[in-house]
C-alpha cells in the first residue's frame, strides 16, 4: 500500500468564491492541508513568507499585481514551493511567460473538478502540471522560435539525454535524482546545459519539446 505523502498548499487569488470552491475540492483530498489563502499578490507573497508551503496555486491576474509579478518575486526570493498558475487564460503569450518565469504548473480555472484534483495531486508528485488542451498550444509556440529539432543537432551528451527523458514523464530533480543515483544538485546542474542547448527557458517546454521529438521520430 503506497504511503500518503502529506502537502500544504497556499491559493493566492482574488475571487473570494473561486478560492472557496477549490479549497472544498482540495479538502476532499486526506494528503492535502490549505494552510492559506491570499486575496491579493501582495498578501499571497506575506504568506508565502510566513507559510513556506510545498505548493502555491496561484491566479495570473488579480486586481493590485499580476502572478506573473508574484511568481516572479517569490522565485527571486528562494521560495522552495512548486508554484502552479490556476487561470482562465489560455493565451500561448500568457502560458508561456509564466514557464519562463519559473511556474512549475500551469492548470485553467474551466477545468473539470476532477481533473484539476488529479492535476494537482501530479504537481504534488513532482510531476508536470500542464492543462491537456494547452500542450498543442505550446508545442506550436515552441515550433514559430528557432531551436535544434533533435537531441544529438543540440549536443546533449548521454546524461543529459537521460535527464530530458527523466523531465518528460513530468519528474522532479529530486526523483530524477533517486533514479540516475546522483545528487540533485547535479541533476540541476544538467537541466541548466539542457535548457541551455535546446534554447529553451524550463523544464516544462522542456518535456513538450521532448514529447513532440518522439511523436516526430
Amino acid at each position: 500500500m503506497n504511503q500518503v505523502i502529506h502537502q500544504t498548499i497556499l491559493i493566492i487569488d482574488d475571487h473570494p468564491l473561486f478560492r472557496k470552491g477549490v479549497i472544498q475540492l482540495i479538502q476532499t483530498a486526506e494528503e492535502f492541508t490549505i494552510v492559506g489563502e491570499g486575496s491579493s499578490g501582495e498578501e499571497g507573497i506575506e504568506l508565502a513568507y510566513d507559510k513556506q508551503p510545498d505548493m502555491i496555486l496561484l491566479d495570473l491576474n488579480m486586481k493590485d499585481m499580476s502572478g506573473i509579478d508574484v511568481l516572479k518575486i517569490l522565485k527571486a526570493a528562494g521560495i522552495e514551493s512548486r508554484i502552479i498558475m490556476l487561470t482562465v487564460s489560455d493565451s500561448a503569450d500568457d502560458l508561456i511567460d509564466a514557464l519562463r518565469a519559473g511556474a512549475d504548473g500551469y492548470l485553467l480555472k474551466d477545468m473539470e473538478p476532477e481533473d484539476l484534483l488529479a492535476s494537482i495531486r501530479s504537481a504534488g508528485q513532482g510531476q508536470m502540471a500542464l492543462s491537456n488542451s494547452l500542450t498543442g498550444l505550446l508545442a506550436h509556440a515552441l515550433k514559430a522560435e528557432s531551436r535544434p529539432k533533435s537531441t544529438d543537432e543540440a549536443g546533449l551528451t548521454d546524461q543529459e539525454g537521460k535527464i530530458l527523458d527523466h523531465i518528460a514523464t513530468g519528474k522532479s530533480n529530486k526523483l530524477i535524482a533517486r533514479e540516475l543515483n546522483i545528487t540533485e544538485g547535479t541533476v540541476k546542474v544538467h537541466v541548466k546545459h539542457l535548457l541551455k542547448k535546446l534554447n529553451l527557458k524550463s523544464r516544462v517546454e522542456a518535456a513538450v519539446w521532448a514529447v513532440e521529438k518522439v511523436r516526430r521520430a
